[in-house]
């Protein structure tokens, strides 16, 4: 029970630190968060290392004025060393043009400890809504990978908005 207490405690802490470098737009603190050998799967894309998650962050980051980013509880399975988990996100967006987003999704997360720390060894993001705060855009479809610990597979792609 102390391993997966500690486990928590670190992947919280790691949770906060990738919430406070999003709304800081701070790409390597953001990059810092991933192994080495990281993967960030996300709309379409799946960048691979620490160096091209944090330069792609810091595209994506480039339309934003800022990201606020509501995490729910994390459902964890803690092994020696490493971890598998899930939780659920909510982020509201102030856009460079003045408009704002919402988005709903869930975070599907491995886990390893490196440096001393908790880091997201890959991290595949699924969909559930992008749109307008008042919720009146279309749910995206996003495959449901049953309750925890299912994942989607290494392979499975992510999912972006449809218009």
């Amino acid at each position: 029970m102390t391993e997966f207490v500690v486990a928590d405690s670190g992947i919280r802490q790691l949770h906060a630190r990738f919430i406070d470098a999003v709304w800081r737009k701070d790409a390597e603190a953001f990059a810092d968060c991933f192994a080495e050998d990281g993967e960030w799967k996300i709309a379409g894309m799946h960048i691979c290392g620490r160096g091209e998650i944090g330069s792609t962050f810091g595209k994506l980051m480039g339309v934003c004025d800022r990201v606020q980013i509501l995490l729910g509880m994390p459902v964890l399975d803690v092994e020696q060393g490493t971890a598998t988990g899930r939780i659920h996100v909510t982020e509201l967006a102030k856009m460079s043009d003045g408009s704002s987003a919402m988005t709903i999704g869930v975070y599907y997360d491995r886990y390893v400890e490196e440096g001393g720390r908790w880091r997201f060894q890959w991290r595949h993001f699924g969909l559930h809504y992008r749109g307008p705060i008042d919720l009146s855009a279309e749910l995206v479809d996003c495959p449901d990978y049953g309750a925890p610990p299912g994942m989607p597979g290494q392979d499975e792609p992510t999912y972006t908005r449809r218009k």
